[in-house]
């Protein structure tokens, strides 16, 4: 697969533990505009493209470590996509889609939190092999 290495399992559990703070941002969002409606939700949308920024880096360097061995095991999340939002917000944030946003949220973060948790599983075993 890749060379094991303690920090991966390090970084994967810092990215985790962003990304489950994505879920209780997101409550009480029910459609796209809740993010435009208030400073709530303008501050609920703020923190998660904060958090998207910074995972989508931390997995552009995780892959670069891996020498692009360790996401390509994990076809389930979109990893191009993943690390492709990091720019779109960084380079465009005033044009965040919330729509596109809103459907990440719903949709795809469950899985990434889903596959990154297997991933430490996975990772964990083979160092105890």
């Amino acid at each position: 697969m890749f060379k094991k290495n303690e920090n991966i399992i390090e970084q994967l559990e810092t990215i985790l533990n962003a990304l489950r703070r994505i879920p209780r941002r997101f409550a009480g969002i029910k459609t796209a505009t809740d993010f435009s409606q208030s400073e709530e939700g303008i501050d609920k949308l703020d923190a998660i493209c904060m958090i998207l920024i910074a995972a989508g880096e931390a997995f552009k360097r995780l892959d670069q470590k891996t020498e692009g061995q360790l996401l390509i095991h994990y076809p389930q999340v979109d990893w191009k996509g993943v690390k492709g939002v990091r720019d779109v917000i960084a380079h465009g944030y005033f044009d965040v889609d919330s729509e596109q946003l809103f459907n990440l949220c719903r949709d795809d973060i469950p899985i990434l939190i889903q596959t990154v948790q297997q991933m430490i599983i996975d990772i964990t075993k083979l160092s105890d092999s």
